[in-house]
């Protein structure tokens, strides 16, 4: 009670979140408004209009409080019709979905002009709110949506504007950076280092990754970041010294199971049948996200892997990024026949967070992407770890040096992997005497990834942050 009070005696604040246009985004963003909301803000959430449309339902009582803003993307040569997110375009289409967001800037100017904002929390791609909120008086909050060892492998908010600086080389990137004085293990391996050059490089939105980012961070009162002083600490630490801003940790903002959504989903139950016919934490959980766009070689070798280990699997075999209908998911001839019984392969949309939750699942085998490391270890889930883009190679470096997962083994020159790099990392983690170890440590780990009260604290920290921020003379 004495908390709502406290909320209750400040006026009542009016916060615009302004997400790019992933669903790896798009969710946390959406997630950080309920909580605001809760507190008796008034949130204006704005993306494009099928965006908006694929977004939860917003539990009732906080229909009053969040408006969900459509805003339409600019008709764009190189983007698809009804475009709007990652998940509808192919990776090289990317930068001009960019371009799009960037067209956004006119319709949002507009809505901040006649609408009597107090903040606006935005994304890495967003480099023109910036310019546009300060010049309004709003007060600015990026929200770095991955974690900290990420951001501040970069460097400076000078070196990210300006491309990495003398950083130009895939070479550059295959050990930690000078400026991190403390141990750790994280650097890309060669094959994903090429990733990181083409990030801080041109491309057709007219502005690289980087410079997106460094422009955000530069014209923000402070970043706000999902991470945690009770995991990997240091690093929130170095990123202020590297941007001399406030950082403010959200917490890993572990999601809520929704029940009453799962009691009836009819995907959930015909998963939940199969799961409780399984031994106790016996099944591999297997999904890459709905980024990761696997070729016929990686496709195969995972599934040969998959077949050779002996072990039981649901994956979860989304069709990748900007497919039709009509394009098939070539998995080898006669593995779903072969695997029948043991494994699953699921194609249609899967219940994550329940399924990591079921007593059955022994591991996840996943590509590292933050919010799925989060989902994983909440449940205390060991990591079978196959990183692919961005962020999740330094992250599957971090889980790895922590022994709450095993990375599967990579030609270091091209990333290839092969299905016997596949099935010994399953038996490793889920039957050998070494993985007993690793079981343990991602056990343990679910004390601090799944205190929900901990990270909830985190969020009401922040929100009172922006209450005191806002209440000026």
């Amino acid at each position: 009670m004495a908390a709502e009070a406290f909320h209750n005696d400040n006026k009542k604040l009016h916060v615009v979140m302004f997400p790019w246009l992933a669903f790896g985004h798009i969710i946390p963003f959406f997630e950080l408004s309920k909580f605001i909301a809760q507190k008796g803000h008034k949130i204006t959430f704005i993306s494009t209009p099928r965006n908006i449309d694929r977004l939860p339902k917003l539990p009732h009582h906080l229909i009053s409080s969040i408006t969900l803003l459509k805003i339409p993307l600019p008709k764009l040569q190189g983007l698809p019709e009804n475009a709007e997110a990652t998940m509808d375009v192919r990776t090289e289409d990317i930068e001009h979905l960019k371009k799009a967001y960037d067209g956004m800037e006119n319709d949002l100017t507009r809505f901040l002009v006649g609408s009597n904002v107090d903040a606006i929390i935005y994304d890495f791609a967003a480099h023109f709110v910036p310019p546009v909120a300060t010049k309004l008086g709003i007060s600015r909050y990026f929200f770095c949506i991955f974690n900290a060892w990420f951001l501040a492998f970069m460097g400076t908010t000078s070196a990210l504007i300006n491309g990495l600086e003398d950083r130009t080389r895939p070479e550059d990137f295959l050990a930690p950076p000078e400026w991190v004085t403390f141990e750790t293990k994280v650097a890309y391996k060669l094959y994903e280092a090429n990733w990181v050059v083409g990030a801080a490089g041109e491309n057709a939105s007219g502005f690289s990754d980087t410079y997106r980012a460094g422009k955000a961070i530069a014209g923000c009162d402070a970043m706000i970041i999902r991470h945690c002083n009770e995991f990997e600490p240091e690093w929130l630490k170095l990123l202020e010294e590297l941007h001399k801003i406030e950082v403010i940790p959200l917490g890993l903002m572990p999601p809520n199971i929704q029940e009453t959504q799962s009691g009836v989903n009819e995907a959930w139950i015909s998963i939940k049948d199969w799961l409780c016919s399984q031994k106790k934490e016996s099944v591999v959980y297997v999904a890459l996200g709905s980024e990761v766009v696997l070729s016929r070689d990686q496709l195969g070798e995972l599934a040969h892997g998959l077949e050779l280990s002996g072990i039981p699997f649901l994956w979860a075999l989304r069709k990748p990024a900007g497919s039709s209908q009509d394009d098939p998911i070539e998995l080898p001839d006669g593995f779903e026949e072969r695997v029948k019984g043991r494994g699953v392969v699921w194609k249609n949309w899967a219940p994550q967070l329940e399924i990591l939750g079921h007593g059955s699942i022994g591991a996840f085998l996943t590509h590292c992407g933050w919010s799925s490391i989060v989902e994983g270890l909440m449940f205390g889930n060991p990591l079978i770890m196959l990183p692919f883009l961005v962020d999740q190679g330094l992250n599957a470096r971090v889980l790895a040096d922590k022994q709450v997962g095993v990375e599967v083994a990579r030609n270091e020159q091209d990333g290839s992997y092969t299905r016997n790099d596949v099935a010994e990392s399953m038996r490793m983690v889920m039957i050998e005497d070494e993985g007993q170890k690793i079981r343990g440590k991602a056990k343990a780990l679910s004390a601090v990834f799944g205190d929900r009260e901990l990270h909830d604290q985190y969020v009401e920290s922040f929100i009172e942050y922006l209450e005191n921020h806002e209440d000026k003379p």
